[in-house]
Parts: structure tokens; C-alpha cells; sequence
């Protein structure tokens, strides 16, 4: 069977990872399968590759392609300097509606962590991705659009904000937030996980964090009441049928959870703003975004990517770290069934890591460890594969 999988390579040391990555997953989708799997690359421009190319940073060629598509996976991009983009992943969230961000976070064994017990850390984030003060309605102080903002909010709703300030709007629906906790509990179901958290800063701002989370636990009693139980109820009464708890907790109050009690919590549900602050520092927890993979999902398409910059001051020079990106096709070969070849992935990586052959940032976080080149640490990662099989 063959699968279209469609690639961006990415600003900075894009070039670099997929020069490594792209080999080792091919090599474990033919050894996995014997041939009876493969995958038809066709790639996309966008960011300074497609600009050099075409003149636009996101060709209508792309766009067009990706509307069919079911599944992408692209490199870091750089949002351009001086243009009308924001940032090209999130104009990419918002044209495809991806509004799942996920994030799983887990340790490596042999990789030292900024904890002392990072292999308590294993959380899969789910990240509204499109609502939110993401969603770029702000103005700048002093322009025309936020006098009027201000001066409208002043005179109608009694606000006493000063002229020159800067504002932004904070737009957060039901469908959109219950829509991602819906997504969030199917996972922990599917994957028989324990509890579903939904964090939220709902103890100040009342009527946006605080219906994510009223939303939330109403996805959970209306849709899923045969296999989840909030932790309310479980307190009360136990949990003899060992259901999914539905709990959850303010934001701030999270980070330190995940610092001082990490193996309490496996699934996250949160807000835009929130899910990207918890999934970098969770990422941190167990060594770091070049270990961090992820994905943006919408009903129909899920463009995964690798969750760190473009790394601009060592582009070129061949000593990035590739595992963020393979971590990430581990992820897309999950999602299309190809599991055994996203096995072989993780495990290949491991393998590395525990024999202490990695890459210069790995190297940094591991005892004794050697130093290889981007490519060199790509070509060992297909050794690795080629003994497995």
C-alpha cells in the first residue's frame, strides 16, 4: 500500500534534520514492512524556501494541495519579517482549522533532566489551536483601532482603560473548546488512560477560562458518562468501575503539579495560551524541545512538525538534532497504522541514546556521551533499524 505523505522542509536547520530524518523513515517503513508498505513523498514549499521560489512565503500551490490532503509534516519555519504574517504555523492553524495542538511528553532514559524523577513525566498536552488570544485581534497603542476599541469599551460597558493603552480580544466559543476536550477524551479512552485534566485560569477570567472549563466537564457527562467520572464523584465514592477522571486545575497551580507530582496527570486538555506555555515547559522537564514531537489536527488533515525554531546560527553546519522531526513521523506513522515502523523509530532513537552516540545538544545532557554530525547520528539511527529486522 502506498501513502501520500506530503513535506515542508523548513527555515534554518530544516534542511539539516530532513536530510537526516527523511532516510530513517523510509528505512523503517521498508524494514517494518517488507515493501508491502511505502510512502510517495511530495513536497510543499513554504517560508524562505517557497519565497526564493515563488515570491510568497505560502504559495497558493501549497494551500491548494493541503486541502485534500490527509496528512503533512514539516520542518521548523521562520515567520518573515516586514509582511503581513503573523506567523506562518499559525496562519497554517487557521486556514485548516487545526485546532487540536498535541503534544506527548515523555522521558528518554539516559537523557539528564532538570528533575530528579523525569521518568514520572509521561502527558500527552491537547491545545485549543485556534481561539484564544492566538486568534491576533489585538491593536497597538496609539493607533486609530485601539482609541476606538477603548473608547467604545469605556462608553458602552462602564471600563476605565486609558486611551493609549494596547488591547486585545480574547475570543473563546463553546464549540470551540468542547470540540478539543471531545478529541482529548477519545484519546484516553482509546488508550486506556487514566485522567483527563482541563486546565484553565477560570478563577479569574470567569467567563472565557472559566467556561473552557465548565464546557469541559460537560463534553464529559453528556458524551463519554459510561467511562469517565469527575474526580468530585471519585472522592466521594471511589471508583470501582475505574473510569477516566475528569478533574481540573488552575493554570499556575498546574505548573507546579507537573513539577511536584507529574505521574498524577496523563492527559491535558487547555486553552491556547496555557497549552503553549505547559507543553515547552513540560518539554523542558524531560530534557527538551529537540526530544519534543507534535502535531496540529483538524477533522480531516494533521500536519505534524517538528516543535523547536529554525536554530538560524547553526543552520548549515550539520549538528542539529533530528528527533523532534522523527518523533514526529513516529506520530503520523502511528495515525495512518503503521506502528510497527514508528516502534522501530523510537526505539532505533533510544537504542542511540543508551549506547551515548547522539547529537551535540543530546551529548550536552548525557554522561559521556560522543558528539556525531546530524547526518551521522541519521545514518547510526538506520544501523539501528537494520538490526532489528
Amino acid at each position: 500500500m502506498q501513502h501520500t505523505i506530503y513535506w515542508i522542509e523548513g527555515d534554518g536547520i530544516g534542511a539539516d534534520i530532513w536530510k537526516a530524518a527523511k532516510p530513517v523513515a523510509e528505512k523503517a517503513v521498508k524494514c517494518a514492512y517488507k515493501g508491502q508498505e511505502e510512502i510517495l513523498w511530495k513536497e510543499l514549499l513554504a517560508g524562505e524556501k517557497a519565497y526564493k521560489a515563488t515570491g510568497e512565503y505560502l504559495p497558493k500551490e501549497t494551500l491548494e494541495a493541503l486541502k485534500t490532503a490527509r496528512v503533512a509534516i514539516k520542518g521548523p519555519l521562520a515567520t518573515p519579517v516586514g509582511t503581513g504574517i503573523r506567523s506562518l504555523t499559525v496562519t497554517l492553524r487557521q486556514t485548516f482549522d487545526l485546532y487540536a495542538c498535541i503534544r506527548p511528553v515523555k522521558w528518554y532514559k539516559g537523557i539528564i533532566a532538570a528533575v530528579r524523577h523525569p521518568e514520572k513525566v509521561n502527558m500527552t498536552i491537547f491545545r485549543e489551536n485556534t481561539e484564544d488570544v492566538y486568534s491576533g485581534i489585538e491593536f497597538a497603542a496609539g493607533t486609530e483601532e485601539a482609541k476606538k476599541l477603548v473608547d467604545f469599551l469605556n462608553k458602552n460597558f462602564n471600563k476605565k482603560l486609558k486611551t493609549e493603552c494596547a488591547v486585545g480580544i480574547k475570543p473563546m466559543t463553546e464549540h470551540g473548546c468542547k470540540r478539543l476536550v471531545r478529541r482529548a477524551i477519545q484519546y484516553a479512552v482509546k488508550n486506556n488512560l487514566p485522567s483527563v485534566t482541563l486546565v484553565h485560569k477560570g478563577n479569574i477570567m470567569k467567563f472565557t477560562e472559566g467556561a473552557f472549563q465548565k464546557w469541559g466537564y460537560e463534553v464529559a457527562a453528556q458524551e463519554f458518562s459510561d467511562s469517565t467520572i469527575t474526580e468530585k464523584e471519585m472522592l466521594a465514592n471511589g471508583n470501582p468501575d475505574n473510569k477516566i477522571i475528569i478533574k481540573d486545575r488552575i493554570a499556575d497551580a498546574m505548573f507546579q503539579e507537573a513539577l511536584m507530582h507529574p505521574d498524577q496527570y496523563s492527559v491535558i486538555a487547555t486553552t491556547n495560551l496555557n497549552g503553549d506555555y505547559l507543553s515547552d515547559a513540560l518539554a523542558a522537564q524531560v530534557g527538551g524541545l529537540g526530544m519534543a514531537p507534535g502535531v496540529n489536527m483538524s477533522d480531516t488533515l494533521a500536519i505534524f512538525e517538528a516543535t523547536h525554531g529554525t536554530a538560524p546560527t547553526i543552520a548549515g553546519k550539520d549538528i542539529g538534532n533530528p528527533c523532534s522531526l522523527l518523533l514526529s513521523f513516529a506520530m503520523l506513522l502511528e495515525h495512518i497504522g503503521l506502528d510497527k515502523a514508528a516502534y522501530a523509530i523510537q526505539k532505533a532513537i533510544q537504542n542511540c541514546i543508551d549506547k551515548k552516540t547522539v547529537t551535540k545538544d543530546l551529548a550536552e545532557e548525557i554522561e559521556n556521551a560522543q558528539a556525531v554530525s546530524c547526518s551521522a547520528f541519521g545514518r547510526l539511527l538506520m544501523d539501528e533499524i537494520d538490526s532489528m529486522f
